[in-house]
């Protein structure tokens, strides 16, 4: 980042009216990003936006830069072209809980394992508010909704077991109230190269109101928020009283004066096997108890349109400049009367 920016958050807002909720989480989480890129000072035109359908979906509307707002689901599917076809753009793709994890599951994963060259920033506010709160793949058992009148049986996803699972080079988790975090969380994001999954816990005020107070409210965050940094021991609390260790049974908190600093797990994002982030990853089911926030992953392997395009060079070396007319009649023609 520079200290001469040319740029300012109003360069990154469009004259389309935002329309969400008032109160919604998106509004913080579109600010947090607008001032991050103009923070970036990289030219607005670098920047590819592309969403499915959900509320979270219309945030190319209300970005400056290139974008599309695409079907349901396949907006991993649209940016994975993007990026093949220009690897020096920087696509972000702005999905849900709803879009990415349901209808939307197989493109999320397959972007993620082939480590595809974008940014995947996930809004999970554990519902879908756009067409007014019926339960999605993150609601918590037992969720009642005007599709769960009874009570969700479905048991849910965890966003960032799933990313870890495909085997994510990068992953992070971060709350859309939390605006300095998030942009610590982008920036990093930002700067690896490969698949980048960010899972934001964002409120839905209408439809699923507080479900992340264990973790913003001020009575209960210091205790639940585990932030996890790079080379650090994981403790959390007041006074750092909480840690994590990590062992054959999982991830487990426990108090630091009864096991000692130096049994406290230290953190390891850079882990060529994300055994340990898995385990993290595991320590809560949804935004309820001890949380764990931050980057659980972020390692380094060659990116699929990179590797793409050693390929092609290979080939045109090997076989000289392709011929379309050749390649069309390799197999034989056919004149159909």
């Amino acid at each position: 980042m520079t200290d001469t920016a040319r740029y300012t958050r109003a360069d990154f807002q469009t004259d389309q009216e935002v329309r969400w909720c008032p109160g919604c989480g998106d509004y913080t989480i579109l600010a947090s990003v607008q001032n991050f890129l103009a923070e970036l000072d990289v030219p607005r035109e670098n920047h590819v936006f592309i969403s499915g359908i959900g509320c979270s979906s219309r945030f190319p509307y209300y970005m400056n830069t290139y974008g599309m707002h695409s079907i349901h689901g396949r907006a991993p599917a649209i940016a994975s072209g993007v990026a093949a076809a220009n690897p020096d753009l920087h696509v972000w793709v702005i999905t849900g809980d709803g879009d990415a994890l349901s209808i939307g599951g197989n493109h999320l994963i397959h972007a993620l394992r082939r480590n595809i060259n974008i940014t995947i920033l996930l809004f999970n506010n554990q519902i879908y508010g756009l067409t007014k709160g019926q339960y999605s793949p993150t609601s918590e058992v037992g969720k009642r909704t005007k599709t769960s009148p009874m009570g969700s049986i479905d048991w849910p996803f965890n966003p960032v077991s799933l990313a870890l699972g495909a085997e994510a080079s990068f992953v992070a988790r971060t709350i859309d109230m939390d605006r300095a975090h998030t942009a610590e969380i982008l920036t990093a994001a930002y700067e690896h190269e490969g698949a980048a999954f960010i899972e934001i816990y964002q409120n839905c005020n209408v439809f699923n109101d507080k479900a992340f107070i264990e973790l913003t409210g001020r009575e209960t965050r210091d205790a639940n928020r585990i932030y996890l940094e790079h080379g650090k021991p994981i403790v959390f609390g007041k006074e750092d009283e909480k840690g994590v260790v990590v062992g054959p049974d999982g991830a487990q908190v426990v108090d630091v004066a009864d096991v000692g600093i130096d049994r406290i797990q230290v953190h390891d994002a850079k882990a060529p096997e994300p055994a340990v982030a898995f385990a993290l990853s595991r320590l809560s089911v949804g935004p309820h108890g001890p949380t764990p926030l931050g980057i659980f992953r972020d390692v380094s392997r060659p990116t699929y349109e990179r590797q793409l395009a050693d390929q092609i060079v290979q080939a045109q070396d090997r076989q000289g400049p392709g011929d379309l007319d050749q390649l069309v009649r390799s197999l034989g023609t056919w004149t159909v009367e």
